[in-house]
């Protein structure tokens, strides 16, 4: 069953399940013609596929899960879901570029008021801008507990001064918002508040580029706060709410990661499939061999399990299931899916023996690129601490 079979069995009414049937025809088409022939040589170049993004924004695919009255896309999780395997099957980095920005709009659509909404959702939704979320510090990943980064009311109420530099932030210095996760009370998460900080504020300085072992087309880097003024109003949700809305933040970026992981892991097979059939050995094809033929099919079970439970947890969000059992599926899925797109992508270096060591091939850029995956949006051992602790 293909990635578009599985996002259409059983699950839509005729009308419906036609338009998803377009949408996905839509993404496979921009995937094959505006993603894949340019991946190598902006990977190569550490370059930014902006236009790339305008042309996905453009097609509606950076607003999908979100309400069409404010411009989205009004489809499902596991639809959006889909959609990001398909990119991320053709070109990675574009593929977390989206997911960066579906849930850069997270915040103020979900904790947002109305007036907010009415007044930033639809320039967001539009795909001409791009988003970015502030969150990690050097001294506090997965612990947003021990956030420094602070954000003190001015005596009039006007703004807030924030103080203090974000680390790993995604689109740095490409991204005309960013969600400031900073501490406007007192300590521990009930602290935490949310700033929709436009990427013009005076203050707001993107600090130098990390230099990654993969996905380097895409921007990372710190971001400082030095007494940068954001207004008042740009405050989303009310002053603590930041924690809650983290949590929302983390369970979707999961499930993007995870749906990301099974795309690339899908290419790294595709591709191991491909080159074994053709290789020949001792007279044979590669892929005749038992050996290679039952590493294949090892590597083929995983994918398509991975991307069972990555949309079962898409199904479990979509149904409205509680926050708990949300958070749970959501870090099985990255957890596994990340993991096994690690063992593939491995695996594919290695069905390719010597020519997966160099850069003619893809597969040895896809390994290096599943290596991030099992780390960002909380690593792998953080989330067997979620999972248990579900237990």
């Amino acid at each position: 069953m293909t990635e578009r079979d599985s996002a259409l069995a059983g699950r839509e009414a005729p009308r419906q399940a036609d338009e998803v049937r377009d949408l996905l025809s839509l993404a496979e088409d921009l995937a094959d013609h505006e993603l894949a022939p340019h991946a190598d040589d902006f990977e190569d170049r550490a370059e930014f596929p902006r236009k790339i993004l305008r042309i996905l924004g453009r097609a509606g695919l950076l607003s999908l899960p979100y309400p069409t009255e404010y411009g989205g896309g009004g489809q499902s999780y596991e639809v959006y879901l889909t959609v990001l395997e398909i990119l991320a099957k053709r070109w990675l980095a574009v593929a977390q570029s989206v997911n960066i920005h579906v849930l850069s709009c997270y915040p103020l659509m979900a904790h947002g008021s109305d007036r907010q909404r009415e007044r930033w959702l639809h320039g967001m939704l539009s795909g001409e801008q791009l988003g970015a979320n502030c969150i990690s510090e050097a001294e506090a990943g997965s612990d947003i507990s021990a956030m420094r980064c602070t954000a003190r009311l001015d005596p009039d109420g006007s703004y807030y001064t924030v103080d203090g530099t974000k680390a790993w932030t995604s689109h740095a210095g490409r991204a005309d918002h960013y969600n400031l996760f900073c501490r406007t009370g007192g300590p521990g998460v009930r602290g935490l508040s949310v700033l929709l900080a436009d990427a013009a504020t005076p203050g707001l300085q993107v600090q130098r580029l990390e230099k990654k072992m993969g996905v380097r087309s895409s921007p990372t880097a710190a971001v400082a706060f030095d007494r940068a003024q954001v207004p008042a109003e740009r405050l989303i949700g009310r002053p603590g709410k930041g924690f809650l809305i983290a949590t929302g933040l983390f369970d979707r970026g999961r499930l993007g990661i995870a749906a990301c992981a099974v795309g690339l892991a899908s290419a790294a097979l595709d591709y191991a499939v491909a080159y074994t059939r053709i290789r020949q050995q001792f007279g044979r094809p590669l892929i005749d061999f038992q050996g290679m033929g039952f590493m294949l099919a090892d590597m083929s079970t995983q994918v398509a399990a991975a991307r069972a439970l990555v949309r079962e947890a898409a199904r479990t969000m979509d149904s409205g299931a509680r926050d708990s059992i949300v958070t749970a599926t959501a870090a099985r899925a990255k957890l596994f899916a990340t993991d096994m797109a690690m063992q593939v992508t491995t695996d594919a270096v290695q069905a390719l023996g010597a020519y997966g060591l160099v850069q003619d091939h893809p597969v040895e850029r896809w390994m290096r690129e599943a290596k991030l995956l099992q780390i960002i949006e909380g690593t792998n051992q953080i989330q067997r601490v979620v999972i248990a602790r579900s237990l």
